[in-house]
């Protein structure tokens, strides 16, 4: 297992040795950075919209995806008839019906994460083989955004598996239990349980002992989740990324 969780983190650390170890490393940050930001306000929609199609290609339906007008909201709603300029995030896909399938549900939450396996993470390993800062700023966005939306989408996957194993052990169907406690933004579910949880179905001190573990189980999985796309990814890469070579002693 230890090379299961250490590879996003040597695939970096490949990435920044010859940012950090070169006479003047502020000079390789520019490119970095300019591709990091010019990278992200591209994929920021991108990223959106493969949400609401991986949901509609697996038999639900979508009716609003909110994109903010930073990232091209007004420009987008233009073109796609389901795509609202606005919201409180940087997008987010805020009407959608999976069919009360958790399959749907769990393939619209991924659908964005297969850049990251397709080109996000060979891109990380590529830009720390040629040594290229301008890769690497791009590899950032694409290949670790696993990790970034750990407290979003990646934590709704791991609610919507734990949600569904409590069901399935206590003899349940749909809806499931704990449906509530589903969320892409654990911050904003963590505030709610503390302030409004008869908004989540919890009722007195009981239901919000017992909502605790089932987040925290959630975070466990999306853990899990996260490391396991990276991943794939890795061995997507191999496919195409010859194996790299010590140097010869």
């Amino acid at each position: 297992m230890k090379p299961f969780f250490r590879r996003p983190i040597d695939d970096v650390v490949a990435c920044l040795e010859p940012i950090v170890t070169v006479r003047k490393p502020l000079r390789a940050l520019g490119p970095l950075l300019l591709s990091l930001v010019a990278t992200w306000v591209l994929y920021v929609p991108i990223h959106e919209l493969l949400h609401a199609y991986a949901c509609s290609w697996t038999g639900g339906t979508v009716t609003q995806l909110e994109i903010s007008p930073i990232y091209g909201g007004s420009v987008y709603a233009r073109y796609f008839p389901f795509v609202m300029s606005g919201g409180e995030y940087a997008g987010r896909l805020s009407g959608f019906d999976t069919k009360g399938s958790d399959l749907i549900y769990l393939a619209t939450d991924f659908g964005p994460y297969l850049l990251t396996v397709l080109i996000g993470v060979p891109l990380l390993k590529l830009a720390g083989r040629r040594r290229r800062p301008i890769l690497f700023g791009m590899a950032v966005v694409l290949g670790l955004a696993p990790f970034y939306s750990l407290p979003g989408d990646y934590f709704e996957m791991g609610s919507i598996t734990t949600t569904r194993l409590i069901t399935v052990f206590r003899g349940g169907g749909n809806p499931p239990l704990f449906e509530k406690l589903r969320s892409d933004d654990i911050f904003k579910l963590i505030e709610q349980l503390c302030t409004q949880p008869s908004e989540l179905g919890l009722q007195g001190a009981g239901g919000v002992a017992a909502a605790v573990p089932i987040i925290l189980v959630s975070l466990v999985f999306a853990l899990l989740f996260a490391f396991a796309t990276y991943a794939v990814g890795h061995y997507f890469a191999a496919l195409f990324l010859t194996p790299s070579r010590s140097p010869a002693r």
